[in-house]
């Protein structure tokens, strides 16, 4: 988005046949806004049908016809905006519509469009339905159209994909993005795809499951395994794809020939997870023509440390890797950490591909860039920022997960709504039950939203320089402070996390910032998706086996620790508050007293 824009209006655009008129309509009822369809505009004043006037006239005529209502449209306030699929190819009009105008694309595949436009007017493929796909080929007309207009609709700031929802799912979508972009001033454009579950009562809707068969979660992940759920991360370095759905381990290979990778794939993974999932990576990769080894470390946090990072080099030189090779990450937060530092600094960097199996990875730790290992005095001290190439996360793999790793993951999760989305907090608070039974669709529109929103804070700050990516940190001093204190051994990184956000939720309150209302339901949410609240949380250190609390942690300790982070400039913390749900803010003037005080408050809970 422009820097500087004042956004009035909202438009949306996208090839015919992916519901720009319905959706318009239902997004300016629920806006209370108005509605102006350019087509429609022009059916009024020329008194005749769009495909009468590329007949009589010419597809010239119609685009200056095109171009002036336009043009008037953008001179209104508060108007959703409708434009015809190819309106947005020319310069002018993109121009007139970027000025005041936040431009959403929607999105489908060629075969859901042709689908969509021949059942829409109940005809066959031989009757004309659109002037431009007049052919005995419509669907192959449909893939040349759509891919020259491609790179115009890219231009979008926010991009949903409507293949499988409804008109009332997309204009939920159109109203998110209108109230999450709207005040941006980012030249960063979004996409942002909802894996949505099919409903055979609504317009647009795929082919469904019967009503009988929606509670065989395991049946309805593999047949909607096919609807890959994606959002894409733009930096200044690099720009690649999130793929977010189930089944997807078994396209990896081909996921990864479609961002040009080639070669040997060194697969880098945890003994835990190689034992799950490694076989099948490597023959997936084999059948997909890489060649494929891999390197396994012993799972837990202090793997992550410069000497494992050592023996990965050791057996890239072994195995002659060569720069134009490929790491895959396959694992939980650590390995993506771990292995991206190896990426990031093997022969000076080396293309590498994220395949998060946590909750945590999938919407957190595999998305941004973020590389490192461990020091003993902190967290994620020695590392740099080095983008993947792609990330794909397999929903599936969260079926294996251990309970508590499961649960330590929501805690990242709920952090996305507290910060940046109210509605999305809602929404949790809404499904806890069916996410915490990996329902399907719940689970995976969870995964995607979050992602969708990492990836829009990386795309705006990728490396932390401007302020707006460290909103992401909320709950991570204390939180970090915690892991560092107890040598990682006693909390995940979850559980830690958790803890820090019910710290810097009541830090909020002392200051006035945060009314007690949004505190407790922080901490409701927390309590319910099974997160520790306090200190005084009873954990398990994952060494020795042992049972143990908060109450043996020394503040000292703590204090010291959240000293020694990343998140400290100027020898003072910049800490990210609340302000409501969904509102976060950046201090670095909190008293030191304070701070201890909500630290003995969490030890007494």
């Amino acid at each position: 988005m422009k820097v500087g824009r004042r956004i009035i209006n909202l438009v949306i655009t996208g090839f015919s046949g992916t519901g720009k008129s319905l959706v318009s309509k239902e997004v300016a009822r629920r806006l209370d806004w108005g509605l102006l369809d350019t087509d429609d505009e022009i059916v009024e004043q020329v008194g005749k049908p769009i495909a009468e006037v590329f007949r009589e006239d010419g597809e010239g005529r119609f685009r200056e016809l095109e171009r002036e209502t336009i043009r008037k449209a953008c001179r209104r306030r508060q108007t959703v905006i409708a434009i015809g699929g190819g309106a947005i190819v020319d310069p002018e009009n993109y121009e007139l519509l970027t000025r005041n105008g936040l431009i959403v694309c929607l999105e489908a595949k060629p075969e859901t469009i042709c689908e969509r436009l021949f059942r829409e007017v109940g005809c066959s493929p031989e009757t004309e339905v659109r002037p431009l796909l007049a052919t005995d080929n419509p669907l192959e007309r449909i893939r040349q159209l759509k891919a020259s207009r491609q790179p115009y609709y890219a231009k979008a700031d926010w991009t949903i994909h409507t293949d499988g929802l409804s008109i009332s799912e997309v204009a939920e979508e159109v109203i998110r993005a209108w109230r999450l972009l709207s005040s941006a001033s980012d030249d960063t454009p979004i996409v942002i795809a909802r894996h949505g579950m099919p409903k055979q009562s609504q317009e647009y809707s795929a082919p469904g499951l019967p009503r009988s068969a929606r509670n065989d979660t395991r049946k309805t992940a593999r047949r909607d395994s096919d609807k890959d759920t994606a959002c894409l991360v733009e930096t200044a370095t690099q720009s690649y794809p999130i793929y977010v759905g189930y089944g997807l381990l078994d396209k990896l290979g081909e996921k990864m020939k479609q961002a040009a990778l080639s070669g040997t794939a060194t697969v880098i993974s945890d003994g835990n997870v190689f034992s799950l999932y490694g076989s099948k990576v490597e023959q997936v990769l084999k059948d997909a023509g890489f060649g494929a080894n891999s390197f396994v470390v012993p799972p837990g946090e202090e793997t992550k440390s410069v000497d494992s990072a050592v023996k990965i080099y050791d057996f890239l030189v072994k195995h002659r890797t060569e720069r134009d090779d490929v790491i895959v990450a396959l694992g939980g937060g650590m390995v993506g950490d771990l292995a991206g530092f190896a990426a990031a600094t093997f022969l000076r960097g080396m293309p590498w591909v994220q395949v998060p199996t946590s909750l945590v990875g999938m919407v957190d730790a595999g998305i941004g860039g973020k590389v490192g290992v461990n020091h003993p005095e902190g967290k994620n001290l020695i590392g740099a920022f080095h983008q993947p190439n792609l990330v794909l996360s397999d929903c599936e793999t969260l079926t294996t997960l251990p309970e508590r790793e499961l649960t330590s993951g929501w805690a990242e999760v709920i952090k996305y709504g507290l910060i940046l989305d109210k509605e999305f907090f809602e929404f949790l608070e809404n499904n806890v039950s069916k996410l915490t039974k990996l329902e399907p669709h719940l689970l995976t529109r969870a995964i995607a939203r979050s992602a969708a929103i990492k990836a829009r804070v990386v795309s705006q700050d990728e490396k932390e320089r401007i302020g707006k990516r460290t909103i992401l940190n909320y709950g991570h001093t204390i939180g970090h402070g915690l892991e560092t204190a107890t040598q990682y051994r006693r909390f995940l990184h979850g559980e830690a996390v958790a803890i820090g956000m019910m710290g810097a939720a009541r830090l909020s309150q002392r200051l006035g910032l945060l009314p007690s209302e949004a505190v407790e339901r922080q901490q409701a949410l927390l309590q319910r998706l099974g997160l520790p609240i306090s200190l005084r949380a009873e954990t398990v250190d994952r060494r020795r086996g042992k049972k143990g609390s908060g109450r043996e942690l020394g503040l000292v300790a703590i204090t010291r620790a959240m000293e020694l982070d990343k998140k400290v400039k100027g020898k003072a913390i910049h800490w990210v508050l609340l302000e409501d749900i969904g509102k976060a803010v950046i201090r670095s003037d909190v008293p030191r007293g304070d701070v201890l005080a909500v630290l003995r408050e969490l030890t007494k809970r």
